[in-house]
């Protein structure tokens, strides 16, 4: 599993051959190295060449660090993707991503996102300077600290621009795409890039990252790195109102509030922020990314991403417990994500499990000594039920179903039509200045998206 990992690497006349090629062929440079100009067509290149790039995996496996697992759940077409990509443009930086699909293309987007994000990201970072003045060796000795802090404050800030910017070109490029209708279909993201001890993340949507770690008393506790990024959060919900989004919650599933074009009940979408989505765009939904770093201790073991599959069943403590637990690390992803089914199973069995997908990073740089014999059984036991099947050039065979993931069929929707719209005067909430909000608490059990007439005859009033 995981067949896109490599240790090796090749020449750029491989590329018409089909062997593995270095990131150097694809644009992607080393810090300290002369940057040449990218055009279309080498990032054209570079898409095609993905599945070559060496320690860079998309499917159910593991790699010198991490292991990843996805499962479909059950309502159709698995629209989560994941990535882990070490060596990302030096030996001690690797790059993580989950994202998360929804709409009738939503798969498509969450797989687009993942292939064209990172290459964006390594671009905008190198946009921002050539690296040779930026980038210092873990292993080197301080002399100046205050020159040291100094680089450290340039690294962040570049790294902060190139999420931002590489985010940014990401939404435009969706914009833009001729083949994948992106107006009511979107994707999560939520993305790392681990360079030595620091750690710089970005994302948008309502996957979640954590880190387990080790307190003063060498208990393992579990530290969240992310906020859920949902509607009902004052900071976002004020700002969807005031660009004449509505945000509220149907009768029916009071817990989950969703943006809301402001004369049609439509389309429900359960995150405040998304790639794609572009129905709502104008009306308080962005893909400006929330931008954090952290520098990582001894203390620190390992960091989970996971969609919202996951934490809708499981709090931050039980992934730690279950990580952390694992027989081998690198069935880590995999025992989270079966525990979460069996969770779906018992608290709500009368809904339909989303899809998970799990990215386990282990920062102490280790791996289990096991055959890949015993991996491949290991996973196969639940790696493809009902997955789609994706081939070596990041393309999926699709299984035949009947609908996709987030999209509720009609006869899900006949509850739906009972659409209460809640005055605007009730939708207020009062909050104090010193008042914390992070997204937690609430328990998403239902789709992002509502499956409602795009247009619809009756109008609200203002």
């Amino acid at each position: 599993m995981g067949g896109c990992v490599s240790t090796s690497s090749s020449s750029c006349s491989s590329r018409s051959n089909g062997e593995k090629v270095s990131p150097e062929c694809l644009g992607i440079n080393m810090f300290g190295r002369k940057r040449t100009r990218r055009t279309f067509s080498d990032h054209a290149i570079a898409l095609h060449h993905l599945s070559s790039i060496p320690n860079r995996i998309f499917t159910n496996g593991k790699s010198r660090t991490s292991c990843i697992f996805t499962q479909q759940g059950r309502k159709g077409i698995n629209q989560d993707a994941m990535i882990v990509w070490e060596d990302f443009m030096a030996e001690d930086v690797t790059f993580c991503g989950v994202f998360d699909g929804h709409g009738p293309h939503g798969h498509l987007v969450a797989r687009k996102v993942r292939d064209a994000l990172p290459l964006k990201l390594l671009q905008s970072f190198e946009s921002k300077g050539n690296g040779s003045d930026t980038y210092q060796d873990p292993q080197a000795e301080v002399v100046d600290l205050d020159k040291d802090q100094m680089v450290a404050d340039k690294v962040d800030t570049q790294w902060k621009e190139a999420f931002l910017q590489s985010y940014k070109a990401m939404d435009k490029e969706l914009r833009s795409q001729p083949n994948l209708d992106c107006f009511c279909s979107g994707s999560t993201a939520i993305t790392l890039v681990k360079q030595g001890s620091n750690l710089y993340m970005g994302y948008i949507g309502d996957s979640r990252a954590i880190l387990a770690s080790k307190d003063g008393s060498d208990s393992m506790v579990a530290v969240q790195l992310t906020v859920d990024l949902k509607p009902d959060l004052p900071k976002e919900a004020e700002r969807i109102k005031q660009c004449k989004g509505r945000v509220f919650a149907l009768q029916d599933e009071p817990e989950v509030h969703r943006v809301w074009l402001p004369f049609d009940n439509a389309p429900g979408l359960a995150m405040a922020r998304a790639f794609g989505d572009f129905c709502v765009k104008e009306y308080g939904v962005i893909s400006v990314p929330e931008f954090s770093h952290r520098v990582l201790t001894e203390r620190d073991k390992f960091i989970v991403l996971a969609s919202d599959g996951v934490w809708d069943v499981l709090s931050n403590e039980e992934v730690v417990d279950i990580v952390s637990s694992a027989p081998t690390r690198s069935s880590a992803a995999r025992i989270l994500v079966d525990s979460a089914a069996r969770e779906w199973k018992i608290k709500y069995p009368t809904s339909k499990m989303d899809d998970c997908a799990v990215v386990c990073l282990f920062l102490d740089g280790k791996m289990d000594l096991e055959s890949d014999n015993e991996e491949d059984q290991c996973i196969s036991s639940a790696a493809l039920q009902g997955n789609a099947a994706e081939s070596d050039d990041g393309h999926y065979s699709e299984p035949s179903l009947q609908r996709n993931t987030t999209v509720r069929s009609a006869e899900e929707n006949d509850g739906y039509k009972r659409v209460v719209v809640e005055a605007e005067a009730n939708q207020e909430t009062v909050v104090t200045d010193d008042q914390e909000w992070s997204g937690l608490e609430g328990v998403t059990r239902v789709n992002s998206l509502v499956q409602l007439p795009r247009f619809s005859d009756e109008r609200q009033g203002p």
